[in-house]
This record gives structure tokens, sequence and C-alpha cells, in this order.
């Protein structure tokens, strides 16, 4: 992983899931908590449905909908909030993430969570890691009605939050995501290389990949630093 140039960037945009927060707990609830419920109302077994929900979620990948916690409610007729409730408790930090968060506060960097998670699926995260003060905004792609691929997501995010791609830092661990962020003109990329603790590493392909959060802090200083004023 590259060191990188702090003295270029002012803006830190970062996803939540599988960039700040563990990716197994939505593998788990997707893959087979979810599953397990569904199959549980319709009496039938995890195989079967199992191959009713993977090509409907597939239908829906990259898509808003994918991440409306209210369309799927409606689609299974599930409470799916209250779902993701029973197994809260796998909510998980990645490690040294929030050192990272207080380092980018500390040298006067503004900072997003910018996140295609629905709101309540938010709100639910953030009662269980609490990361809100480390943030200048929150924001919920559905908050604008377009996911991060489109690039319509970016040209209203640019409206609302105001920030210069070319000094911001982007990271993801969506190669898709990453892709549209590039081609809005966002300088600098990172992705993640294992989203999912329990799963495996992920070639992120042309981006380079965070290892470790405290890795990135190398030449982070505060804003009365050299790096910052570029004395």
């Amino acid at each position: 992983m590259p060191l990188l140039p702090w003295n270029q960037i002012d803006t830190v945009l970062l996803d939540m899931d599988g960039t700040l927060l563990d990716l197994h707990f939505d593998n788990q609830f997707w893959l087979h908590h979810l599953p397990q419920r569904y199959a549980d109302k319709h009496a039938i077994g995890l195989d079967a449905a199992l191959a009713e929900l993977l090509p409907l979620f597939q239908r829906h990948a990259g898509q808003l909908t994918w991440y409306c916690l209210d369309f799927w409610s409606r689609e299974l007729d599930l409470p799916v909030r209250a779902l993701k409730e029973e197994i809260a408790h796998l909510i998980a930090l990645r490690p040294d993430a929030d050192r990272f968060l207080a380092a980018l506060r500390a040298a006067g960097k503004r900072v997003a969570l910018i996140t295609n998670a629905h709101r309540d699926s938010l709100s639910l995260k953030m009662e269980r890691i609490e990361l809100a003060p480390f943030f200048d905004r929150l924001i919920s792609s559905h908050d604008y009605g377009f996911a991060k691929e489109d690039q319509q997501f970016w040209f209203a995010l640019q409206q609302d939050f105001g920030f210069d791609p070319a000094r911001s830092l982007f990271i993801d661990d969506s190669l898709p995501i990453l892709r549209s962020a590039r081609q809005y003109g966002i300088a600098h990329l990172l992705g993640v290389r294992q989203p999912d603790s329990r799963g495996e590493l992920k070639d992120t392909e042309e981006f380079a990949a965070v290892d470790c959060y405290l890795a990135l802090c190398t030449g982070l200083q505060g804003p009365n630093q050299s790096d910052k004023t570029g004395a």
C-alpha cells in the first residue's frame, strides 16, 4: 500500500460496510440469516430458499433497491430491520479504523461517511458502533435517490457536501463503486483487501488496497504541521 500524499488531500470520503465495519455481519445476514427466516416462513428448506433469493438479489445488485430495507421488507413480506437486529451482535469495527478516523480529525481533514446502506441500517450500526462524532456528515445514497455506482450520486454529493475531487480520498470495498468515483474525477482511491474478516483476501485489481488502517496514518499530521501547510 503506497504512502498517501496527505498534503494533497483535504477531504476523505469513507464507505461503511466492508470498509470501516467488518462485512461479516452483512454476509451473514444476506446469505444465511435472512434466507433461513424466509425458509421458515414458507416451510421450505434453506437450499430452496437460497435458490429463490440469490437470483433475486443478483437482479438488483448495484441498484438502490438492493440496499433498500423497505423494498426487501415489501418484496419478501419480512420485517428486515427487525431481522437485522436479531444478529446485531455481529456488527463490528475493522481493526484500528477508529484510530484512523481519530487521526483524520486531529489532522483537520473534512471527513464524510458515504454509504449505500438504508438509513435504518445506518442507524442500527451507529447504535452499535459509535462512529458519528468522527464525521462531518453521515450520508446515505438513499438521501439522493441514486446508488454510488451511479454518476448522479456523485453530482448530488458535490452539490450537497461541496468537495474538490482532485483533493479527495475515497475508500470503498466495491470495485464498481471505486470505478464510478474514478470516472467522476476523485483522484485518490483505495480498495479493501479483506472486507469480511472471515472471508478470503480480495483482488482489488487496478486499485491499491487498505491492509492496515494504522499504516494509512503515516505522514498524516495536524493542521499546524508542515504536511498540511506545505511549508
